[in-house]
């Protein structure tokens, strides 16, 4: 990342100062802390990077935020497994916050192996006056030990310091895609396209299958596991979401291996609008409990749906995200774009939801007013106060001034990553190697 942006001052963008994006830069996850006040992103070079929001002073009012690097480190190095003959990308898949217990914060990072947790905490006195040791921590000669003192904490310069505290490893054949921490604040899972896992956060060398769908025969594999969560609320409960486009949810009251879901979500397909690309883009790419644990948000291709944890047989609300793009899923397929995953998320009430696009678009729907708007991630709307202005894309027939035609959006700038602060209007955007942070004056597009 660099020693200049260490120090650099948040405002509403975390920009890097070369124009150039190196593979190792590109943002792969973003995830506030359960109070909004961390920050944490992961990048395809193994790093992560902990963002920390500024308190608000007296002397600037407005200044309640923004965020500040907090720390920095190295996750995950590049690895080879030599039995298969394949490299371990170092690249974050997922980052998750621990609840907080004491002054420490935690969080988990994985890459497509290996789940690592890690204790952040902070240092601002230093001991000294030690009785057996100098200042520089050698021992003292016992002779020259003539009286004894008690030792006392001096004031020094802030310093976080991030430390490794356990390794999950060798529990996953296929990349994992996803881990979620359960309410019971001591179990996490992590999900792989085959399997889902059941890890104790105390206990490193063990962890307990508690869904395997790989068949007997991998001739016969029809879907695999995309995303999974634990329900907010109940312990017992989880979801997993497949490359069919199906939600199940599982009881791990009903039995140790859930195979067997408690309740199956799935939309019946529209005959007429079958295609060849039907199954790419009814994949589910993401999904999220709401924060009462009523509904669940899903992502697949076009659109993003809610679903009613009492309504098996449809979504209760459909958006379109980027509907225009129906007529181009031929060129999409052949650039590889169709297969990008993008994710979705939830406001702190549950009334707003967001999703990324294409051409550093994002979209938000307002469940209440139905309304929804199109903003952009860029470097001019980046700038401190500036009000994001909302985007249009034309599909064809008249064109309005700003309006931005659907052949000249940009597929390589795509927004697959994005959070939103568990209380307030404050919004994260992963935009290539760039993280954007917008705030309140987001929230008055939709109201």
């Amino acid at each position: 990342m660099g020693e200049d942006t260490d120090t650099r001052k948040i405002n509403h963008s975390f920009l890097r100062d070369h124009s150039y994006v190196t593979e190792a830069d590109i943002i792969s996850t973003v995830e506030f802390n359960h109070t909004g006040e961390l920050l944490a992103t992961g990048d395809k070079g193994g790093r992560v990077v902990i963002f920390q929001r500024e308190p608000e002073s007296k002397n600037t009012p407005h200044s309640q935020g923004e965020y500040d690097v907090y720390s920095t480190f190295q996750s995950h190095e590049p690895e080879f497994d030599y039995l298969k003959s394949l490299e371990i990308e170092e690249k974050i898949n997922k980052i998750k916050w621990l609840p907080q217990q004491n002054a420490a914060h935690s969080l988990l990072s994985t890459n497509d192996k290996t789940i690592k947790l890690w204790k952040i905490t902070e240092r601002d006195k230093r001991p000294e006056g030690y009785n057996l040791k100098d200042e520089e921590g050698k021992l003292k000669d016992l002779s020259t030990v003539t009286s004894l003192q008690v030792p006392v904490l001096k004031p020094m310069d802030l310093m976080v310091e991030v430390s490794p505290r356990r390794v999950f490893a060798n529990g996953h054949t296929y990349h994992i895609n996803s881990i979620s921490v359960n309410s019971d604040c001591e179990t996490y899972m992590s999900a792989d396209d085959l399997r889902i896992n059941l890890w104790h956060l105390a206990i490193t060398d063990r962890s307990f299958n508690i869904v395997d769908i790989k068949p007997a025969n991998m001739e016969d594999l029809t879907e695999v596991i995309t995303a999974s969560e634990f329900h907010p609320h109940h312990c017992n409960l989880f979801v997993y979401s497949s490359s069919k486009g199906s939600l199940r949810l599982c009881d791990m009251r009903a039995a140790a291996l859930c195979d067997k879901h408690s309740k199956l979500f799935e939309e019946p397909e529209d005959p007429s609008n079958r295609s060849f690309f039907s199954e790419i883009i009814s994949s589910v790419s993401d999904v999220k409990f709401s924060h009462s644990g009523r509904y669940m948000l899903t992502r697949d291709y076009l659109t993003v749906k809610v679903w009613d944890l009492n309504m098996e047989a449809r979504p209760i609300e459909t958006y379109q995200v980027h509907d225009y793009l129906r007529s181009k899923l031929c060129s999409l397929y052949e650039n590889d774009c169709i297969f990008d995953k993008f994710e979705c998320a939830w406001n702190g009430s549950d009334s707003v939801i967001m999703t990324g696009a294409y051409n550093n678009f994002f979209r938000m729907f307002d469940r209440n007013t139905k309304r929804d708007v199109t903003l952009e991630a860029s470097r001019e709307s980046s700038k401190p106060r500036a009000v994001l202005k909302p985007r249009r894309v034309c599909a064809g027939g008249k064109r309005r001034r700003d309006d931005i035609s659907v052949d000249s959006l940009d597929f390589t700038k795509k927004i697959l990553h994005t959070a939103w602060h568990p209380a307030e209007n404050i919004i994260a955007i992963a935009a290539t190697n760039n993280l954007y942070i917008f705030q309140d004056k987001v929230s008055s597009e939709m109201h």
